[in-house]
């Protein structure tokens, strides 16, 4: 549940960074230049740059910290992600006996 839980947080905050980062401004205008938009100027005003920084640092942070969580919470062995001990791992196969006849010679 944990690891659920965890791995939803994840794929949340991967999201958002990605449109985080496309919606940044950056040197050559971002990706509202890119597509005719307003080039250089900023649709959230002059000091968007300075906060959309500071939202990105923390969004990673947090990004990292629950990577990092995630990859603690498995346990060893599961390869999985279902967070059981040993999901990732194949089962023996079955052992077959081969009778013998002694009558051949």
């Amino acid at each position: 549940m944990f690891v659920t839980f965890l791995t939803i947080i994840l794929a949340f905050l991967s999201v958002f960074m990605i449109m985080l980062i496309l919606v940044q401004r950056g040197r050559g205008g971002g990706l509202v230049g890119a597509f005719g938009g307003m080039g250089g100027q900023s649709a959230f005003g002059a000091k968007a740059g300075d906060l959309f920084t500071k939202i990105t640092v923390v969004t990673v942070c947090i990004w990292i910290a629950t990577a990092v969580l995630l990859l603690m919470s498995l346990k060893p062995g599961d390869t999985t992600g279902s967070g059981q001990f040993g999901g990732g791992k194949a089962p023996n196969p079955p052992t077959q006996t081969v009778p013998v006849n002694h009558d051949a010679t």
